[in-house]
């Protein structure tokens, strides 16, 4: 067994070292994807056109597996690094597997968390790539969202036709960095030649709602028609102006049509994988993009693809905002587990994770056991992909199994980040045995006609854990104006801290008899769906006091060092 944190070879070392096939190969050898199909941005990443995806239409669909997680701490749990493991694994077996993953944030990358291309030998590549600039997705879904703040504002210069009142534009600009001091600015100074001074703010990228529309657009007129349907501010009467008012559509869909295009690139093992679009699942509702999913499933038996961080936001949202939209059915659910996380959730400080602590290894269940239940809500089989540390003793692994064991889940040891798709064949070969059953439709978490309040009471006491929602009286008459206004259908997608059921970070485990406050309510018009912002998140970080950014740079052999 490799230990991940003693280990002398970094992850950027592994991927450094890896033996990459040339894209355009893995394609036609993998995928049956001849070149003229693809536009390479290089030797190892390339783009496959929106033409060819067209004429995949006919075929049948593989078999979708999610991967998600019990809730987040710093100890790490690993789930990108088990979905990579996973589709390795798939693969070894004989079963024809892609995967399908966000692109990386620059904001974590330079912030706290790092990389997010997988770990150890369970990586995507060009791990660098994918993690700085990637194809420019990004860059493309930043500008869009930026043309169509400076089209508002110049509106507002040149006469303000529309109405808009200024003191009620709901669009922010956006970057993709970890940058606190854009959370509240005033736009327009310096004299009337510069416009109309305001109150303004910026999110990160990945909570942008061109991003969201971005995942959840089936083609290019789909995504031209629901940016139409952002909603940009409202007249001073409240009625709701639309980017379409301002003629944006058009121009944003331009510069995203290459960033459209889903990206192809390999695992350390020379395995296809999918890395589109990244929205934040604390914010946003944090799947890959629709059409990569969807392209995937028409090229593979078997899609492995991961929901952001634990499954009461991103398989929440996965499910009751992706699947419900695009009409996709996952088969099972794959919940990562570290012994490491259980232990923090079971009171332990991550000093001191390297000392057995059976008790907190059952008192930290209760987090994942919660998880578990959760997805059954969904009806959705579930299995546990134990992600193994050097460190963890016989007794604790005894201990997580038999748990598991108690309540009818199958849980697999798994060692993909030191052993690769060798070390997780076992849990593969679980998950193949599962997707052998007849398939089951998933259930939702609430009723589609259930209004917006209702919806996300529905997930404080059913997912969360909850007893109630609070909020004052001016974002109860939002909820109420927004329902008057024919937004009620849409599902909600909740902004809240990544770090518990509830919404405070440091309540761990499985906490019940809370309440979850509602702090803003946002309606995302083309994204359809609305945003509820609970707690203390934010929709734009901040870097750490430490952040990872000053151990990044390039050696003297022109190498980027120090990135995970």
């Amino acid at each position: 067994m490799t230990d991940q944190h003693t280990n002398p070879k970094s992850d950027i070392d592994i991927a450094n070292a890896a033996n990459m096939q040339k894209i355009m190969n893995v394609a036609e050898e993998k995928l049956g994807i001849h070149a003229d199909n693809l536009e390479p941005y290089g030797h190892y990443k390339a783009k496959v056109s929106l033409d060819y995806i067209k004429t995949l239409q006919d075929r049948p669909d593989g078999k979708l597996i999610l991967v998600t997680a019990m809730t987040p701490t710093p100890a790490g749990e690993g789930k990108t690094t088990t979905t990579v493991g996973l589709g390795d694994a798939l693969n070894r077996i004989g079963k024809k597997t892609m995967i399908c993953l966000r692109e990386p944030s620059l904001g974590p990358c330079f912030g706290m968390k790092g990389g997010a291309a997988g770990g150890g030998y369970a990586q995507v590549v060009p791990m660098t790539d994918i993690n700085l600039h990637f194809t420019g997705d990004f860059h493309a879904i930043g500008v869009a969202n930026n043309l169509l703040a400076a089209l508002i504002d110049n509106h507002i210069y040149w006469g303000n036709e529309l109405g808009l009142d200024e003191r009620r534009i709901s669009w922010r600009r956006v970057v993709d960095m970890n940058d606190r001091a854009l959370r509240y600015i005033v736009n327009s100074m310096g004299g009337v030649a510069n416009g109309f001074p305001r109150e303004d703010h910026f999110d990160i990228t990945v909570a942008s709602e061109v991003m969201a529309i971005f995942c959840l657009a089936t083609d290019l007129k789909d995504l031209e028609n629901r940016l139409g349907n952002i909603i940009v501010g409202f007249t001073r009467d409240r009625q709701p102006v639309y980017a379409k008012d301002l003629n944006a559509q058009g121009s944003m869909t331009a510069l995203l049509k290459d960033a459209f295009q889903p990206n192809l690139v390999q695992t350390l093992e020379n395995n296809p994988a999918f890395i589109h679009g990244g929205p934040f699942a604390n914010i946003a509702h944090g799947c890959n993009s629709v059409l990569a999913t969807k392209t995937a499933l028409k090229l593979a038996d078997y899609v492995v693809t991961e929901a952001g961080f634990g499954a009461d936001l991103g398989a929440e949202k996965f499910l009751d905002i992706k699947c419900r939209k695009a009409g996709l059915n996952p088969e099972v659910a794959v919940v990562v587990a570290t012994i490491r996380a259980l232990k923090m959730h079971g009171g332990v400080v991550k000093a001191d994770l390297g000392s057995e602590n059976v008790e907190a290894v059952q008192s930290g269940s209760r987090n994942l056991i919660r998880h578990i239940d959760n997805l059954r809500k969904f009806n959705l089989p579930v299995i546990v992909a134990i992600n193994q540390f050097s460190s963890d003793t016989s007794d604790e692994v005894q201990t997580l199994l038999e748990i598991c064991k108690s309540h009818g889940v199958k849980a697999v040891i798994s060692d993909h980040w030191g052993n690769g798709g060798a070390g997780a064949e076992e849990l593969a070969q679980v998950v193949a045995d599962q997707l052998e059953s007849p398939s089951q439709q998933i259930k939702f978490a609430y009723d589609s006609h259930l209004d917006l309040w209702s919806k996300v009471k529905a997930i404080a006491t059913n997912i969360y854990g909850a007893d109630d929602i609070i909020a004052d009286k001016k974002i109860r008459d939002q909820f109420q104006d927004l329902q008057d206004k024919g937004f009620g259908h849409y599902p909600v997608c909740i902004a809240k801290t990544q770090y518990s059921f509830s919404t405070d970070p440091n309540l761990k485990g499985a906490p019940s008899n809370h309440v979850v406050p509602v702090r803003e309510i946002r309606v995302a018009g083309g994204a359809e769906f609305v945003v509820v912002v609970c707690g203390d998140i934010m929709t734009m970080p901040g870097l750490p006091r430490v952040p990872a950014a000053d151990k990044i740079g390039v050696d003297e052999d022109g190498q980027i060092v120090g990135l995970f």
